[in-house]
């Protein structure tokens, strides 16, 4: 979408649909309140009234009361907006930015709103001649202030990836492989000159010892990749490791998963989207930091070659591991891919992954959950994830956590010895793969699809990408 700043009254914006927000016992501009049905304009929170203008429609967006509206309000204002665009089959958009507040931040969340509510994904729609593809918003002005120039084009960057990663999520997962995910790899290097990307296969991860990632894809068709991306921006700060996890469909291996549902798997590859998606946006930006991101990407499955509840593999940082449930296989690919990244140069480690479960039923789908060894890690992808709107809430890590996870016949269980903390449990064993390198585990499974709010919808959401994008900006200040 193009996006676009422009001083202008907001009739004369010369766009097919023009918004404006209203808060609770305010009036319109002199000129809009002047326009038929003005005067009925709701502002509650949410609230939409269309009004007819010269050669315009404009859409009045009730915020609520001034002082309860912050960057989320206006996202969700310009999602609203979005949808009524498309209803209308309005080509273009524009956003009077509010006058008071932070300017900046207004115009980043409005444009982020109105992206992030345009998705929609139709590859496989489409085949019927006779029906005309729906209208799509291909424009956005910002009436306001040239000075947020910066601030739109950052906010259109970091949206456009996350829908890319939305993208990725959404393919079915006979389309959307491990090989597949390389490709994109490999597309994101192509397309940026600091991007560098290497494509490790089954001999060469059989080869290194990483036995969790061998052990998940044997029992399945499709062959394991490990994919790696290194993004040179400099700067002045540590290297970022970034690890997604790329499950691209679990079946629960021969712990089998209900069959309810079980479509809605292809979106464990969540948190390799956004890794993939967060450094080409990253690049993009030209961000002085230095990346490396590492994706272990495989499928789940069933079959007579699969690995065994009870059976013992050796991670790739030599640790041994009773596979005690074949459907805990996410943290078995992280713990070899977090060891190489760091074996690699990364100084702090971030991972995403649609981990367990469990942190569904105790943060829902409004955070996702962050677990770390280093507060100062901790406290920064928090404050990322209060500056995108990807929220974060900080889990506890216990030495108890870590007895949990301990093995019989082996160094460590991947299933906790008993019913507890299963998000933090999960992140115990991860911890025992990083050494003393700074770390945190965000486990997504909550927020990467189902989020329900207006500019993410009922499906793939693409959390993640404006999360690592703000962490990698503040880190790179």
């Amino acid at each position: 979408m193009k996006v676009e700043i422009r001083q202008s009254e907001p009739l004369r914006a010369g766009a097919d649909l023009v918004a404006v927000g209203l808060h609770e016992g305010e009036s319109l501009a002199t000129a809009l309140a002047e326009l038929p049905g003005a005067d009925s304009a709701k502002a509650g929170f949410k609230k939409r009234t269309l009004l007819r203008g010269e050669g315009t429609w404009l859409l009045v967006v009730g915020l609520g009361k001034r002082e309860e509206t912050d960057a989320e309000r206006l996202r969700v204002a310009a999602a609203l907006a979005a949808k009524e665009a498309a209803r209308l089959e309005a080509g273009s958009l524009a956003w009077a930015l509010p006058e008071d507040g932070d300017a900046d931040s207004a115009a980043a969340a409005l444009v982020t709103g109105t992206i992030l509510g345009s998705y929609r994904y139709e590859r496989f729609k489409g085949s019927d001649p006779e029906e005309p593809a729906p209208a799509r918003v291909e424009s956005l002005t910002l009436l306001g202030p040239e000075g947020v120039a910066a601030a739109a084009e950052s906010a259109r960057v970091a949206a456009a990836a996350a829908n890319r990663a939305r993208d990725l999520q959404m393919t079915p997962a006979n389309f959307a492989t491990p090989s597949f995910l390389a490709a994109r790899a490999e597309e994101i290097a192509g397309a940026h000159a600091d991007v560098s990307v290497d494509v490790l296969g089954p001999e060469q991860i059989a080869a290194k010892g990483m036995g969790g990632l061998v052990a998940v894809s044997r029992g399945g068709g499709e062959l394991a990749r490990l994919i790696v991306l290194r993004y040179s921006g400099g700067g002045s700060g540590p290297t970022l490791g970034l690890v997604g996890k790329g499950v691209t469909f679990d079946t629960g291996g021969i712990s089998l998963k209900p069959g309810a549902g079980m479509h809605e798997m292809k979106y464990d590859m969540s948190g390799a989207a956004a890794v993939l998606e967060s450094v080409a946006a990253i690049a993009e930006l030209g961000l002085a930091i230095d990346l490396v991101a590492v994706v272990p990407s495989t499928e789940n499955m069933p079959s007579g070659s699969a690995v065994k509840p009870g059976d013992v593999i050796t991670q790739y940082n030599g640790k041994t591991v009773e596979v005690n449930n074949t459907d805990a296989e996410g943290r078995l690919i992280l713990a070899d891919a977090l060891a190489y990244a760091i074996e690699l140069g990364a100084e702090r480690v971030v991972d995403l992954a649609t981990l367990t479960g469990a942190v569904t039923i105790a943060l829902g789908s409004t955070f996702a959950a962050v677990i770390a060894n280093d507060d100062d890690l901790a406290a920064a992808v928090e404050r990322a994830g209060s500056d995108s709107g990807e929220l974060v809430w900080r889990l506890p890590l216990h030495p108890e956590f870590k007895a949990l996870m301990k093995g019989t016949v082996a160094d460590l269980s991947n299933l906790a010895s008993k019913r507890k903390a299963g998000t933090i449990t999960a992140a115990a064993f991860l911890e025992e793969f990083v050494g003393e390198t700074p770390w945190a585990h965000v486990d997504i499974a909550g927020t990467a699809w189902d989020v329900g709010r207006e500019y993410t919808g009922s499906e793939a959401s693409g959390y993640g990408v404006r999360l690592l994008v703000e962490l990698a900006r503040h880190q790179a200040a």
